[in-house]
């Protein structure tokens, strides 16, 4: 019999299903909305990063089917080649408008605008300091850099500080890190990183990928909100989350827009998305203009459901976002608690490393403007009755 070099492979996903770490897909019929309909059951859905409830609008939907009478479905090559469309064009025009730069450039997707961005930057001879949370994407972007990579505690500037100080012998310096932590739901201290990058003269290059039309006074992000935005050199966004649409994106200077056309790999050697895709990312950019209502009634309420899970007893650390973290600790535990909640009709994925630390394992909220109160008062409800079953009472 001949030997099968695949066969460690069902006793590494026996090992999964121990450690209760072991995922699977679920289908989805239907549009992503505030309701949705998973392998033939209806859920409230909390799992999603559609936080505008922009994913199902039918406005982006008229332009992108607009674009695809005009322009095609397929990019059919890499932007470089022939892929970069009118639609691309107007998409990077009104992204740099957007975001008050000089200039973007769309990747395919945000992790590919992460990984490509930063091993752009820095290389062999240079140093990238980067937060223990950051994003996957960044941690591979990294990873490809050659660059030596530096871990700071998470969200620790002092850590930072304390890094930097030893980095004179470095022809080059990238800090790189989230502005919205996808899993804890808080802020990295951008004032503080901008101060250390203006003193170690290091780039700063912050990921906004779930504050993007949420935070500021414009929806740009976290930088906005904070005022900080002066001190950040590279921006990073998506078109996936707030924006309902697909694909990520740089903004910043010609010269750091020219030089990621040039270098970036993900995006020299990727196909463009569709043109329909940059359409309809067009059309949430005039929706986040248009409707800030939309961003400030959801985080008035993301504000007010912490405000009631605390109250609860729950755990959500240091969440002010509308990523709201049940820390659990136990992933077993964990999955029990979202399998009790999808009973009751909601779905609250449960996250277990490697998504997270081990020991973290945590229900994520993903609140959308979408949400009703009533659906807010039907997890309230759930989660109420969760922690009672969890506290035996």
């Amino acid at each position: 019999m001949a030997f099968d070099s695949l066969s460690w492979l069902d006793d590494e996903l026996i090992a999964l299903d121990a450690q209760h770490l072991r995922r699977s897909l679920a289908t989805r019929a239907g549009p992503q909305q505030a309701t949705i309909t998973s392998d033939g059951r209806e859920f409230i859905n909390f799992g999603a990063n559609d936080y505008l409830g922009l994913a199902a609008d039918p406005r982006l939907a008229d332009d992108a089917n607009r674009a695809t009478q005009q322009e095609g479905w397929g990019a059919g090559a890499s932007p470089l080649i022939t892929g970069h469309s009118e639609a691309h064009t107007e998409l990077e025009r009104r992204l740099a408008e957007f975001e008050g730069t000089e200039a973007a450039l769309v990747f395919t997707s945000g992790f590919a605008a992460n990984c490509g961005t930063v091993a752009a930057l820095a290389g062999a001879g240079d140093a990238i300091y980067a937060d223990a949370k950051n994003h996957a994407s960044l941690i591979d972007g990294c990873r490809l850099s050659r660059a030596e990579v530096h871990i700071y505690r998470h969200s620790d500037a002092n850590h930072l500080a304390e890094l930097l100080g030893n980095s004179s012998r470095y022809r080059r310096r990238l800090i790189v890190t989230d502005s919205l932590f996808s899993m804890d739901g808080d802020f990295a201290p951008l004032a503080q990183l901008a101060e250390l990058a203006e003193k170690y003269h290091a780039m700063l290059m912050v990921d906004e990928a779930h504050a993007t039309g949420i935070f500021g006074a414009h929806g740009r992000g976290v930088a906005e909100h904070l005022g900080v935005e002066s001190g950040v050199h590279i921006r990073i966004g998506t078109l996936s989350k707030a924006l309902g649409s697909s694909g990520g994106f740089a903004a910043g200077r010609r010269s750091l827009i020219d030089w990621l056309l040039n270098r970036a790999r993900s995006y020299v050697f990727s196909t463009a998305f569709p043109p329909a895709v940059a359409a309809a990312a067009t059309a949430a950019l005039q929706i986040v203009r248009d409707e800030p209502q939309r961003r400030q009634e959801l985080l008035a309420r993301a504000a007010a459901l912490r405000r009631q899970l605390t109250a609860q007893g729950w755990n959500l650390a240091h969440s002010e976002s509308q990523i709201i973290p049940l820390y659990i600790g136990d992933p077993r535990r964990t999955m029990q608690l979202a399998e009790t909640l999808r009973e009751r009709g909601l779905l609250v994925p449960g996250i277990r490393p490697p998504s997270v630390p081990a020991g973290e394992s945590l229900l994520r909220i993903s609140l959308s403007w979408a949400h009703t109160p009533a659906m807010l008062d039907k997890l309230l409800a759930a989660l109420a009755d969760c922690w009672a079953g969890m506290r035996g009472v």
